[in-house]
């Protein structure tokens, strides 16, 4: 059994109040949790308007299926409009 997860420190273009980060925040996350099937939360920086932390858990049987996810992540993550990645860490074992 292999449990991974990834994190990713973001910046995010033209959030003025907090009411709009979680507008751009709360999709992104859904889009993690219903693409992928993984567990999905904001982990820091909440009452930071321009920055956010997301982190994704899953656990798998196949550490190659779990890199797999991660990496598909990743790129959802690195693609998401407005938001740019300042810092991105993973870990499975």
């Amino acid at each position: 059994m292999v449990v991974a997860w990834q994190t990713w420190q973001l910046s995010l273009h033209g959030c003025a109040s907090l009411k709009e980060k979680r507008s751009v925040v709360r999709s992104l996350k859904d889009r993690l949790r219903n693409r992928f099937n993984v567990s999905v939360s904001e982990t820091g920086y909440q009452d930071v308007h321009a920055r956010a932390e997301i982190s994704i858990a899953l656990v798998a049987t196949d550490g190659r299926f779990a890199e797999s996810v991660l990496d598909k992540a990743n790129h959802l993550v690195q693609e998401a409009r407005g938001v740019t990645v300042t810092e991105a860490r993973r870990d499975l074992t």
